[in-house]
């Protein structure tokens, strides 16, 4: 048989391990897929091991800011990390995940109840790049309604339709985390920076309980990353904690890798720098 070579290779990802259900047709297999809801971060419950652990962790990376081992980053970047890593930064943190994921599991129960007491499903919306690394499927969740005279589809902007991507955000559980090409409509962008905006001006959800200084969840994980306990070459830790461009939403100007803090949490938009090339060429932005 002739060996058939097109000259090209679709796009696909790293085998992952997903839990088997059962199989309902021959090409069927239903598995338990985890969803990772796209354009929002929560604070981390367990990343970087319990709060003593990770807060070692954290005091290596203020360490390492202040004694010059991470001076390649910009000073506003450092002194702006330095003065979130504080003494129960972890504590903190990780408090904040439990209290976003406590929020969360209220929310679905309460917005998936029906009045005769049985469940709806839940709807998911797969969008942008499907698939990120760690095989979770990228999308927005809200309630399931089946269009039938039993249970119609509410109007649009009727608030039961609303994600449940949107509504952590709005309450202060979540910040906004846009990363392209996951981006939603304007109408809905424009939806979710607003109820974002508000959230971060009445310090709802999690910053009243833990503080307007909290690490958001990129930025908490970035510094772990940057304290392991293995230090060989600080660039590429530097690297391994950095490897998205910043855009601000209200001037649509890159600030690097390093000048999202300089951005009012609601108005960064997220660019991966190995997407930074594409990205120019579709959204209307300048460097």
């Amino acid at each position: 048989m002739a060996v058939v070579d097109l000259g090209f290779v679709g796009p696909s990802r790293p085998p992952k391990d997903y839990r088997f259900l059962s199989i309902t047709d021959g090409d069927t297999p239903d598995i338990a897929m985890p969803v990772r809801m796209v354009s929002i971060d929560t604070p981390e419950t367990h990343y970087g091991g319990a709060p003593t652990t990770a807060q070692a962790t954290l005091e290596r990376t203020k360490t390492r800011l202040l004694d010059g081992t991470y001076d390649a980053l910009p000073q506003d970047l450092r002194d702006y990390l330095v003065s979130r890593i504080t003494a129960d930064a972890a504590e903190r943190h990780q408090a904040a995940g439990r209290a976003a994921a406590e929020a969360h599991t209220t929310m679905v129960a309460n917005r998936l109840a029906r009045s005769d007491g049985s469940q709806r499903k839940m709807a998911v919306i797969a969008t942008g790049e499907l698939l990120e690394d760690h095989g979770r499927l990228l999308a927005y969740t809200a309630p399931w309604f089946a269009g039938s005279t039993s249970d119609p589809l509410p109007p649009r902007d009727d608030p039961r339709r609303r994600t449940f991507n949107l509504d952590m955000v709005a309450l202060g559980w979540a910040a906004t985390f846009l990363i392209y090409p996951s981006i939603p409509s304007a109408k809905d962008l424009n939806l979710l920076l607003e109820d974002a905006g508000s959230a971060w001006a009445q310090q709802r959800g999690v910053w009243a309980q833990f503080g307007q200084d909290l690490l958001l969840g990129y930025e908490y994980r970035a510094c772990i990353k940057l304290g392991a306990a293995e230090l060989t070459d600080p660039a590429d830790a530097i690297d391994q904690a950095y490897q998205r461009v910043c855009v601000d939403l209200r001037t649509l100007t890159e600030t690097g890798l390093y000048g999202y803090h300089q951005i009012p949490p609601q108005h960064r938009l997220w660019i991966w720098a190995t997407d930074l090339e594409q990205a120019r060429k579709d959204l209307p932005i300048s460097s």
